[in-house]
């Protein structure tokens, strides 16, 4: 049988000559051409690591884009929103202090977040009903910073006049 299989493969002038006994003699017989698919072939390594990439929790969280699905700001670096209240956050241990923040609905999607206000009597500038742009107060992987529990943004701009240039008194509020 295999001297018939050597001897057709020869008449062909298409097909490829292989030794008799090899592996790819084996797979490509009467003009079947099969990929091998053993342990160690490469496509057998790329199926195998692209099943065991799903073991690891960040390529997993990618892939399935669960951080846009999950954050309230749909993966944007910024977002506008309208201050619902003002609130004081306590500072964890050891610290002590009321930190100022507020309390925003963002237009894109409904959701309230707490945000940040940055700087000395910064606050001040902030009244309810005010439009406001957050971004991310900086914390590891999007998390709180520092010692406040809970509170992820902060407040950059009021009224499209930036807080920190306020807080600096280089510019005046707007009135809406």
């Amino acid at each position: 049988m295999i001297n018939n299989l050597l001897e057709e493969s020869q008449k062909k002038p298409n097909s490829i000559y292989t030794a008799p006994f090899s592996r790819a003699f084996l797979f490509l017989q009467e003009g079947n051409k099969r990929m091998a698919k053993g342990l160690y072939t490469a496509s057998g390594q790329r199926n195998k690591r692209q099943k065991h990439r799903w073991n690891d929790r960040y390529y997993r969280k990618r892939a399935m884009k669960l951080k846009e699905k999950a954050d309230p700001l749909q993966g944007a670096p910024q977002a506008k929103g309208i201050v619902v209240e003002k609130v004081g956050v306590e500072a964890k241990q050891p610290n002590s202090g009321i930190r100022k923040c507020v309390r925003v609905q963002l237009i894109k999607n409904g959701r309230q977040v707490t945000a940040l206000a940055p700087g000395n009597l910064a606050i001040s500038f902030i009244d309810e009903h005010d439009e406001v742009v957050i971004e991310g107060v900086g914390g590891r992987m999007g998390r709180s910073y520092g010692d406040l529990s809970g509170v992820r943004y902060r407040v950059a701009k009021v009224n499209n006049v930036s807080l920190k240039e306020m807080v600096r008194g280089r510019k005046e509020k707007p009135i809406r």
